[in-house]
């Protein structure tokens, strides 16, 4: 019986020595992914591009696999089918040749591959902005604009003639609702709300609520709103933009992250669709996206800071929130503006 306890105990020993050789080894192999995690953060990745993973991690395991929620990539490239733009929660599943399971949580930047184009612009026009409006949503129809209004206990829709301040009919929102942003889809107009997690739906011609609709589980908050002849495209103030089917803006049909060459870009606002693509507002920053709806890649940048610099100066809140286009021209407003601005493209 001795004996016995002493095989035992030396059986204990060596295992004991075993598991604190094993914890060193796995421990080695989690913080050398780390590090490499860590390193390309900012360097990012492109769609197409290999996972580089150190080789002493390559030599001591049995296989990596990438979890993105549900699904699951034996591949370390970066894959559309599997990464969006934008940064992308991964977790790293890495099972070691000594049969253990490890798990890393991991944050991998995609970004496009072509810088985006610094686009040029000219003034040509400037009308009359009322700057008691606290512009959230902002679209032309015809010579006629449609603009949504924020802030709680002064919210709502109105319509004016563009070159005139004095709204033709207005709808007003109850005082616990901040109106966010709006869009025209054939007979009607959409309006989303800031924190109420809802939307209204009016008619275009009178402005009268026609109905209301509870937003898709996955958007936060209500932000921006257009539409690109099919669907409703909203932004919640991240760097997602969501397509909503414009027959049940509760369903969401699908999703896309914004990123450019070197950022993502989140806070996305104010939205306008034209002529195959998004142009965004960035909150609190005086440019605009111009962003495939395929990918949302950024493929161009407009920077009105000589535009917005006297309103923002004067106060900080009063950030450009506004795109339209007439004809092919681009018109530009913001919160509290006192002006709006008609835009050549160059």
């Amino acid at each position: 019986m001795k004996n016995r306890i002493i095989v035992g105990c030396a059986g204990l020993l060596l295992a004991a020595s075993f598991m604190v050789v094993s914890c060193k080894n796995d421990e080695k192999i989690l913080t050398s992914l780390a590090d490499y995690n860590a390193s390309m953060e900012t360097t990012g990745y492109h769609f197409g591009d290999k996972l580089d993973i150190p080789k002493d991690v390559l030599e001591t395991v049995e296989s990596i696999t990438i979890s993105f929620g549900e699904k699951e990539s034996t591949s370390l490239v970066v894959d559309p089918k599997y990464f969006m733009l934008g940064d992308n929660a991964v977790t790293f599943n890495i099972k070691t040749k000594g049969g253990e399971t490890l798990y890393q949580d991991a944050t991998i930047n995609v970004y496009s591959k072509s810088p985006e184009q610094n686009l040029n612009y000219e003034v040509v026009a400037e009308y009359p902005h009322d700057p008691k409006n606290f512009t959230q949503g902002f679209q032309l129809d015809g010579n006629t604009v449609y603009e949504s209004e924020g802030q709680y206990g002064s919210s709502r829709l109105i319509t004016y003639k563009l070159g005139e301040n004095t709204p033709i009919k207005e709808t007003k929102q109850p005082d616990d609702v901040f109106s966010e942003g709006s869009t025209i889809a054939g007979d009607k107009v959409y309006q989303l709300t800031w924190e109420n997690k809802k939307g209204f739906v009016y008619d275009k011609n009178t402005l009268s609520l026609v109905s209301e609709f509870a937003y898709p589980d996955m958007m936060v908050k209500g932000w921006g709103l257009t539409y690109d002849g099919k669907n409703l495209i909203a932004s919640d103030g991240t760097k997602n933009l969501y397509f909503l089917d414009a027959k049940d803006p509760s369903k969401m049909v699908k999703y896309i992250s914004v990123a450019g060459n070197t950022s993502v870009y989140d806070q996305l606002n104010e939205l306008e669709y034209y002529k195959g693509f998004i142009y965004a507002n960035v909150w609190h920053k005086p440019i605009i996206l111009k962003i495939n709806p395929a990918n949302g890649e950024v493929v161009g940048k407009f920077d009105f800071t000589k535009v917005a610099d006297p309103f923002t100066k004067a106060d900080s809140e009063n950030v450009l929130n506004g795109i339209a286009f007439k004809g092919d021209n681009m018109v530009i407003t913001g919160k509290n503006w006192s002006k709006i601005y008609e835009v050549a493209i160059k």
